[in-house]
């Protein structure tokens, strides 16, 4: 069976002859499609564990018109193709493509980057950083090159510092480039506290912002449990409650994708679904609220450097519309900027 490159029809019959309208007989004074109709294109860098449990979710959710898969890898990348293609009769309809050459990202909207080198033991986090930029300067061009009017999404780990090298790598203005920062390390945050209080995860309203990573704010002045504030109200009602308790479930949440890997190698499921309700956001102009990591200098006192951390964000068809005024008790803006060091730290020893 062969198929047209350009259009991806068919051509089964004599001589590659196209059959496609035999099949379907236009009605009368029929007009052709409106070409204002959306077409939702995604490209996901990265065709391992997390970029293709990324792609499972975003297919299962119908989110896309065209999936495009990239890896370094073609025979891996060629097999995971097939294997969703394969599922078609049981998915929405989708284009899926797959390929070594970035050419075939072409046109897309949302361009998600979870490829990166793996830390090796003993290896230091800075050599790990320096690593993963240089990996960094053979995918972003490319993607910017083929689809300039792109927003781009990080999920590489060390996130906050890969986004602020990717936002550096592409030009874009800083609404098009931010990372998954701690959109799963606050449902972690949020099932943890909705565990304690026996209730739904769903009317828990927590973040965790700042770096993802050891230096991660919990915002506690903030938790509200079906728009009841947290903390206010046990301190109203003279409920005693252990300061420690709120830095255990912190710490658990710090350590929750360690404890993942631990036990099965590694994360892939929890990241995908964030990362399919962020490309949600974006691509449906939902215009929600999700922590993910952003260009956060001049909020809460960071001044000293251009630094990507995660805060509040709205997200929409553009990108980072915008990040909440979310009020932070003196003590939680002074670790945000703790976190903000910390990744500076970091950050400036990058050749970039």
């Amino acid at each position: 069976m062969q198929k047209s490159a350009s259009s991806g029809v068919s051509l089964l019959g004599p001589g590659g002859l196209d059959l496609t309208h035999s099949f379907f007989t236009s009605i009368l004074n029929s007009a052709p499609p409106s070409p204002t109709k959306r077409h939702n294109k995604v490209t996901v860098v990265g065709a391992g564990n997390v970029g293709m449990a990324v792609a499972q979710t975003i297919l299962t959710q119908d989110l896309v018109d065209e999936l495009v898969l990239v890896d370094a890898l073609p025979d891996k990348l060629r097999g995971e193709m097939l294997d969703l293609q394969h599922a078609a009769a049981f998915l929405p309809r989708t284009k899926i493509h797959a390929s070594t050459e970035y050419s075939v990202t072409a046109g897309s909207d949302l361009c998600i980057v979870t490829a990166g080198a793996r830390q090796v033991s003993g290896e230091s986090r800075l050599n790990l950083v320096q690593r993963n930029v240089s990996l960094f300067r053979s995918i972003i061009p490319p993607l910017v090159q083929h689809s300039p009017a792109c927003v781009i999404l990080v999920v590489s780990n060390p996130v906050d510092v890969l986004t602020y090298v990717a936002w550096k790598l592409s030009g874009f203005p800083a609404n098009r480039v931010f990372g998954s920062g701690t959109n799963l390390d606050s449902s972690r945050f949020r099932f943890l506290i909705a565990d304690h209080l026996d209730v739904n995860a769903h009317d828990v309203q927590a973040y965790i912002v700042g770096e993802h990573g050891d230096s991660s704010v919990a915002l506690w002045s903030s938790i509200s449990v079906g728009g009841v504030p947290v903390l206010s109200f046990l301190e109203k009602q003279e409920i005693a409650y252990e300061r420690v308790t709120l830095e255990k479930i912190h710490k658990a949440v710090i350590e929750s994708a360690d404890e993942v890997i631990r036990l099965k190698g590694y994360t892939s499921w929890a990241i995908g679904y964030s990362v399919a309700n962020l490309a949600r956001s974006i691509l449906r102009d939902q215009r929600k609220v999700h922590p993910v990591s952003v260009l956060a200098k001049g909020f809460h006192g960071i001044h000293g450097g251009e630094v990507f951390l995660s805060l509040p964000s709205q997200l929409g068809r553009g990108g980072v519309i915008g990040v909440t005024n979310i009020h932070l008790t003196p003590k939680e803006a002074q670790h945000l900027r703790d976190s903000a060091t910390a990744i500076l730290e970091v950050q400036n020893q990058l050749p970039i």
